[in-house]
């Protein structure tokens, strides 16, 4: 069964969160809190010439380390699930690193691989990685025995188990964990992109408030929130055109 259409549902979405937005600057009526068309028209104003910058340094540190966390979790996921060996080895090391708060590790990245891109980026995939692997592995588990009897009667190989069986089923867990690790990805970067960078999102919205800048920090805000906007609709997308079945 295919999935209608929720173009207008995000439209929907963004009305109501555009009207509460009005109404709160109303009732404070503070220059902490700008009205949404104040906003609108400084964005505009400075997308070009100043914003759209630090949006490509956040938008490739956030594709970077998804990439990464993607090439690295989805067979790591897939062979824990299908090998029990496999799990049995490093189940435990993940559930020892993986409560571990990711931000608290900063320092060792940023001492490690220095403030530059690979720290920001590799904080990233540290984070999304591990929530990757976990639903892949567990997606893997869910699969019945007797789906695997039909290719094991005709002796396939393992490769064909895998392209035939185990990445379509688990292809629905692997993008619900994207967008699970997706807000927290964001978070994680505006905190790295505060510290030895003078561009990317978290820069520009921390620079802004200490200029006192409000209606640049909210425009700051609202370019990061239509990335994550932008990300999420991506995979929404990719789960139309790669799980046809749901």
């Amino acid at each position: 069964m295919k999935k209608k259409n929720n173009t207008r549902w995000y439209v929907y979405g963004i009305i109501l969160v555009i009207c509460l937005w009005q109404v709160w600057a109303m009732a404070l009526h503070r220059p902490i809190i700008p009205a949404p068309w104040q906003v609108a028209g400084n964005f505009v104003q400075i997308f070009v010439p100043k914003l759209s910058v630090h949006v490509l340094y956040s938008v490739w540190r956030l594709v970077a380390g998804l990439s990464l966390a993607i090439a690295a979790g989805i067979p790591l996921g897939l062979c824990m699930g299908y090998f029990s060996q496999w799990d049995k080895v490093l189940a435990p090391v993940i559930y020892l690193i993986y409560p571990i708060p990711k931000v608290a590790l900063l320092p060792v990245f940023m001492v490690l691989f220095g403030l530059g891109e690979e720290s920001k980026i590799l904080m990233i995939f540290f984070i999304v990685v591990f929530q990757v692997t976990v639903a892949v592995r567990d997606g893997v588990k869910e699969i019945p025995q007797e789906t695997y009897y039909s290719l094991y009667s005709l002796g396939a190989s393992k490769i064909a188990v895998f392209r035939e069986i185990l990445i379509p089923a688990s292809l629905p867990k692997i993008l619900t964990s994207l967008r699970v690790a997706m807000a927290t990805a964001v978070s994680v970067l505006f905190f790295t992109e505060t510290f030895g960078t003078q561009y990317g999102m978290g820069y520009f919205i921390m620079d802004a408030w200490m200029r006192v800048n409000y209606p640049e920090m909210y425009s700051g805000i609202l370019a990061l929130s239509i990335t994550g906007l932008l990300l999420f609709g991506l995979i929404d997308y990719a789960e139309t055109r790669l799980c046809r079945w749901l």
